[in-house]
């Protein structure tokens, strides 16, 4: 099924609400990360000295869209987000970009990792005090988990795979209880899967909240990245303006669920799944490795509303790592400015991460392919930023010797200005259900998922909409899990 199941198991949540009372825990409402007006002005107040990335159980309340930019001491605003200009994309469409840098962890990731946990924790399913939370991810989820794990109290294991970036691996030494490196790279998912079965079998007692195939991440990113596009668009739109679309990074597929709270409000509006060219299993199913870390692939995740689908578009790596230096090193940002891109914009293009500038050049290609102009609208996600990546510039740095002026010319127009329409599918109904079926082979196959349910998801009316209605009734378990705590009084 896809709802998430809400049961209840009283001696467990004992344990929980005394963990939480002791530790001094008290867990946001979904309401609370789609509208941080209603957090409570005492919580603000503790904000104010807390840093962003702090281990402090009150930034559990800085899962939201709205920080402050700032390092700490920041309390709530509008959504962060940028729009990028004609002069960078080389389309006449605006293309806006909500950012995720100003979350704790410095990743959105903490917010799906967050809706995972958190109704297992309200309802005694999870118990904080014997079990161990662990996070199967290509980066960002890990962290996100580990993270969310320390604030409520509980043990993690970090899993992922040993060629991501060093960055991810130093930050989790000191919050993870435990990390796990299995083989390969960001395309190696299969490998991560097969570790959680090696942990089921250990005899150990843990709880494998796989990003992949729980509806918790599909509903944080429907519920709170969907109202916060929602509430970005209202703010940009002119009149005469149109809501095209949103490009996503398949990923763990939570993201681009974000479309599906948009298309309900606009249903004539795109959702653009993408994925690297060096590994196009939507395009044609195929396989590979990249570099574009934190997309994942080589299967369909079993959250991916497919049916929702209408555009997959392939990205290559090159491009993503080019731009990267464009974006990043002394001499890629003055010829940018030297092309006309606002002095200012260029200064914060380091909020861009890997996967951040493949979400723009997908946005960029759906506004070519549909001939969008200065009306039309598209909506992407930042999901990280480059504070993430440095190491990777330094290696290219090692590897290719200095960023010159002829290889930020050639970036410029050769990836972005000259960005084209190829890799891209407009999806018919049986695109559609061939992308649906690859599901299949990962989930039914291996992941012990059922026939009948792989069914239900293409063919069933309310399979997608039942998740989806399920925030206001997790937000009175944890009103009713807070009070039992008893710091809110």
């Amino acid at each position: 099924m896809s709802k998430i199941d809400l049961t209840i198991q009283k001696d467990r949540r004992k344990r929980a609400v005394q963990r939480a009372r002791e530790r001094g825990i008290i867990v946001p409402t979904y309401a609370q990360m789609k509208d941080p007006s209603k957090i409570p002005s005492k919580i603000k107040d503790e904000l104010k000295t807390i840093g962003l990335w702090d281990v402090h159980p009150r930034n559990l309340f800085r899962i939201n869209w709205h920080n402050s930019p700032q390092a700490s001491g920041g309390t709530f605003g509008d959504v962060n987000f940028l729009e990028l200009p004609s002069s960078l994309t080389g389309v006449p469409a605006r293309i806006i970009v909500l950012v995720g840098k100003w979350f704790p962890t410095g990743a959105h990731k903490v917010g799906a990792a967050f809706s995972c946990l958190v109704p297992r924790l309200v309802t005694g399913q999870f118990d904080p005090t014997t079990q161990k939370a662990v996070w199967p991810s290509t980066g960002n989820y890990c962290r996100g988990g580990a993270y969310d794990s320390a604030l409520l109290a509980c043990e993690s294991i970090a899993i992922l795979p040993e060629g991501m970036s060093k960055e991810r691996f130093e930050w989790l030494s000191n919050i993870a209880g435990e990390t796990i490196k299995t083989p390969g790279s960001e395309s190696n998912v299969k490998e991560i899967f097969d570790k959680c079965w090696e942990l089921r079998k250990s005899g150990q007692d843990l709880m494998i909240f796989n990003q992949f195939e729980e509806f918790g991440n599909y509903l944080w990113h429907f519920e709170v990245t969907g109202h916060a596009m929602e509430e970005v668009f209202k703010k940009v739109m002119r009149p005469g303006d149109r809501y095209r679309g949103m490009a996503s990074a398949t990923g763990s597929a939570g993201t681009i669920a974000s479309g599906d709270y948009m298309k309900n409000l606009y249903p004539d509006s795109k959702i653009v799944a993408s994925e690297a060219l060096q590994c196009p299993t939507l395009l044609e199913n195929g396989f590979g490795a990249h570099r574009i870390e934190g997309i994942g692939d080589k299967h369909v995740p079993w959250i991916h509303n497919v049916k929702n689908t209408d555009v997959v578009v392939a990205i290559d790596d090159q491009a993503v790592v080019n731009l990267s230096r464009l974006f990043n090193e002394e001499i890629g940002r003055s010829h940018l400015v030297d092309r006309g891109v606002p002095e200012a914009l260029v200064g914060q293009l380091d909020l861009l991460g890997f996967s951040g500038i493949s979400n723009v050049l997908s946005a960029i290609k759906t506004a070519k392919y549909y001939e969008m102009t200065g009306s039309d609208i598209m909506l992407t996600i930042l999901t990280d930023s480059m504070e993430l990546y440095r190491s990777r510039l330094h290696e290219m740095h090692q590897e290719f010797g200095p960023y010159t002026e002829q290889d930020a010319a050639a970036d410029f127009a050769h990836y972005l200005h000259g960005q084209s329409t190829d890799n891209l599918l407009e999806l018919r109904y049986t695109d559609r259900r061939r992308v649906h079926n690859l599901k299949y082979y990962t989930w039914v196959e291996q992941q012990g998922r059922t026939y009948e349910e792989i069914h239900a998801q293409w063919h069933q009316p309310d399979y997608w909409t039942a998740v989806q209605g399920q925030a206001d009734q997790i937000d009175q378990l944890i009103m009713e899990f807070n009070s039992e705590v008893g710091l809110l009084n």
